[in-house]
C-alpha cells in the first residue's frame, strides 16, 4: 500500500529542518528549501537547483508539494479587482480575490472550501462545508495569485469562503508561515482574520502571539437581530463575543473592526443605529458598513444608499470610527461565494441548498 505524501509547504523551518535530519541530511538544507518553498514560491522540486539530484528526488517521494490550479478568473471593468477560482489538489474548489489599493495590494482568502455557519445573506455558506484548507493551500491562494498576476501582495484578508477560526490550528499555522522571516515575510499588521464570533477560539488567539487585525462579523445590535441572520449567534450571545473581543484588544493592543452588513428592513434603521451606537461607545474599535451584495437564492436586499449614510452619521454622533466599504468588483460577483457557488451550479446542473448551520 502506498504512503501518503507529507505536505511540506505546511512544515515551519524548525519542523522541516527536523525532518532533513531524520533523511539524513545537512540542517542548512531545511533553510534552502523553505526559502525555495515560501521567497521564490517554485511549484516543482525539480526547481529547486542548489540541491542535489538525490535530494530532489528524495524530496519527490516523500513529501507532495501543493500547487492550486486556476479554473476561471473574471477581471473587473470598474477597477482592478480580479477573482480566481482555483482547484484544490482533490479538485474541489475555492475563491480568492485580488484588489488593488493605494496602500498596497490586498488578496482576500478563504479558508475552508464551503461553510457551516449558515449566515443568511451569504453564499458562501450554501452548499454547507465541505472540509478545512490545509495551511499549503491558504498560502497558495497569496502565491499564485502574485504569479498569474506579477504583482507583489502586501495585505492579506481571511474574509473569503469559511469561517477561520473553525479551522482554528490550520489558521494559526497558516498565519506562522506567512509571516516568517525566512519567507514572505509579510508583516503581520498586514494581516485580518475574520470571525462570525466563535468565542473560545478568539481568546486562544489573544495568547498566540500573532496580533493581526480580528473582524467581527456583528451585523446586528442585538442577540434578536443576529440570531435571525447569523445561526451561529444561538450557541455565543452577543454579551460573551463582545467580552471575548475587548480581551482580544486587551492582550493584542489591536482595535477590533466590527463588520457590519446593511441588509434593507433587517438591521439598517435610525433605532438599529442608535442601539448600535450606544453598545460600542467607549471601545476602542472601528465598524465597517457594508451595504449587502445580494445573493438570489436570498430575499434580502441592499440598503439605499440614503440609510447607509444616516446609520453612519448615528454612530459617529457616539464618536465611533465608521467607514462605508468601497465596493470592488460588483460587477464580477466578487461577494464571498458567488463565483465558486456559480461554478457548482454548472458543473452540477442543479443549484446548491443551504447547508446544514451553526446551530
Amino acid at each position: 500500500m502506498e504512503t501518503e505524501k507529507k505536505d511540506i509547504k505546511s512544515y515551519t523551518l524548525p519542523e522541516l529542518t527536523k525532518e532533513l535530519e531524520e533523511l539524513g541530511e545537512k540542517r542548512f538544507r531545511a533553510a534552502q528549501i523553505f526559502d525555495w518553498l515560501h521567497k521564490r514560491q517554485v511549484t516543482d522540486f525539480a526547481c529547486m537547483t542548489n540541491l542535489p539530484e538525490t535530494l530532489r528526488k528524495r524530496l519527490q517521494e516523500v513529501y507532495s508539494l501543493v500547487v492550486l490550479r486556476e479554473v476561471k478568473r473574471l477581471s473587473s471593468a470598474q477597477d482592478e479587482t480580479v477573482k480566481f477560482l482555483f482547484a484544490l489538489p482533490d479538485d474541489k474548489v475555492i475563491e480568492s480575490v485580488f484588489m488593488k489599493y493605494k496602500h498596497g495590494n490586498s488578496v482576500c482568502i478563504s479558508s475552508q472550501a464551503g461553510c457551516r455557519m449558515g449566515c443568511r445573506f451569504c453564499a458562501s455558506t450554501l452548499g454547507g462545508l465541505e472540509r478545512n484548507l490545509l495551511p499549503s493551500e491558504m498560502l497558495e491562494q497569496i502565491y499564485r495569485i502574485q504569479e498569474l498576476t506579477g504583482e507583489r501582495v502586501s495585505h492579506v484578508v481571511v474574509m473569503g469562503t469559511g469561517e477561520p477560526m473553525d479551522n482554528y490550528d490550520n489558521l494559526v499555522r497558516f498565519l506562522r508561515l506567512l509571516t516568517a522571516e525566512q519567507g514572505q515575510g509579510m508583516s503581520i499588521r498586514n494581516i485580518t482574520v475574520s470571525t462570525c464570533g466563535i468565542v473560545e477560539n478568539i481568546r486562544r488567539f489573544a495568547e498566540e502571539g500573532l496580533p493581526v487585525t480580528l473582524a467581527l462579523s456583528l451585523h446586528a445590535p442585538d442577540d434578536i437581530v443576529r440570531r435571525r441572520l447569523m445561526p451561529v449567534a444561538n450557541r455565543y450571545p452577543l454579551e460573551e463575543v463582545l467580552a471575548a473581543c475587548d480581551d482580544y484588544f486587551e492582550k493584542t493592543g489591536r482595535r477590533i473592526t466590527y463588520e457590519y452588513s446593511l441588509v434593507a428592513e433587517e438591521n439598517d434603521t435610525k433605532e438599529e443605529a442608535e442601539k448600535l451606537g450606544r453598545l460600542l461607545h467607549g471601545r476602542n474599535c472601528h465598524v465597517n458598513l457594508i451595504p449587502v451584495n445580494p445573493v438570489k437564492e436570498r430575499a434580502y436586499r441592499q440598503s439605499s444608499f440614503k440609510n447607509v449614510l444616516n446609520f453612519r452619521k448615528t454612530l459617529e454622533k457616539y464618536n465611533i470610527n465608521v467607514t462605508i466599504r468601497r465596493e470592488l468588483g460588483a460587477d464580477i460577483g466578487a461577494a464571498c461565494g458567488q463565483l465558486r457557488k456559480s461554478h457548482l451550479d454548472s458543473v452540477s446542473g442543479t443549484e446548491s441548498k443551504e447547508g446544514e448551520g451553526y446551530e
